[in-house]
């Protein structure tokens, strides 16, 4: 893949949006101009970590259900039509608690045991599919300051390099050096900082859907407990 294509496409959006906007777009501009070389990655990870956090959005977003009104859905089937119902009313219902109720209504002909151990089993499935990227915007909360971190020892060693040319030491001197470390170092961090809060939220989201699968999943072996009896 071509990053440096992408670099300079993120790079013209801005600038496009500057000319547009200006004002604290014009000042934000100067400042990645002024940061260096490591900005174009620090803005990658940026672009890319909110890419992956709206595919998140957008999948979690559609996963979710009204577990209870569902679950009463599923046990007025089950004495109604019986198993064969629920199950057709699970494979025409969207969702991670669907899909459990499915896998275990699958297995419901064969005992308790087989039925309980499909859910547990289809419940992991589920979940991975759930935290699926979840990892990559973690790489980019983690890669985003150390960028930052990287340029600011870069701008030292400039400002160290400026010194001995001039022999001297002055603000004038180290003055661009410590403007690139620094401005390198800040945008690293707000970066983290904005997929950090994305990566919370989402993670609060998971853990509701696991959450309901595994209070419904209670509930439907309590249900078929009842069959069972019957």
């Amino acid at each position: 893949m071509d990053f440096t294509g992408v670099y300079a496409s993120l790079y013209n959006v801005i600038a496009q949006a500057t000319n547009d906007g200006g004002g604290a777009l014009n000042w934000l501009t100067t400042k990645f101009e002024a940061g260096g070389g490591f900005m174009y990655p620090i803005l990658a990870s940026l672009a890319l970590g909110l890419a992956f956090s709206f595919e998140r959005l957008w999948t979690l977003s559609r996963s979710k259900t009204n577990t209870k009104k569902f679950i009463v859905n599923v046990k007025r089937a089950l004495d109604e039509g019986g198993i064969e119902s629920a199950k057709e009313l699970c494979a025409n219902t969207r969702g991670p608690v669907a899909s459990v109720f499915y896998a275990g209504l699958l297995r419901a002909d064969e005992g308790l045991e087989a039925a309980e151990k499909a859910i547990i089993a289809y419940g992991g499935i589920e979940m991975g599919f759930l935290e699926r990227n979840m990892i990559w915007i973690s790489t980019f909360i983690t890669i985003a300051p150390m960028l930052g971190f990287t340029g600011t020892v870069q701008g030292m060693v400039e400002a160290f390099d400026s010194i001995k040319e001039a022999a001297q030491i002055s603000p004038a001197v180290v003055a661009d050096g410590i403007s690139v470390a620094l401005l390198t170092t800040l945008f690293g961090l707000v970066v983290a900082m904005i997929l950090q809060v994305f990566y919370n939220y989402l993670i609060s989201v998971i853990d509701r859907l696991v959450g309901d699968m595994e209070e419904a999943s209670v509930e439907l072996i309590d249900s078929l407990y009842e069959i069972q009896k019957k």
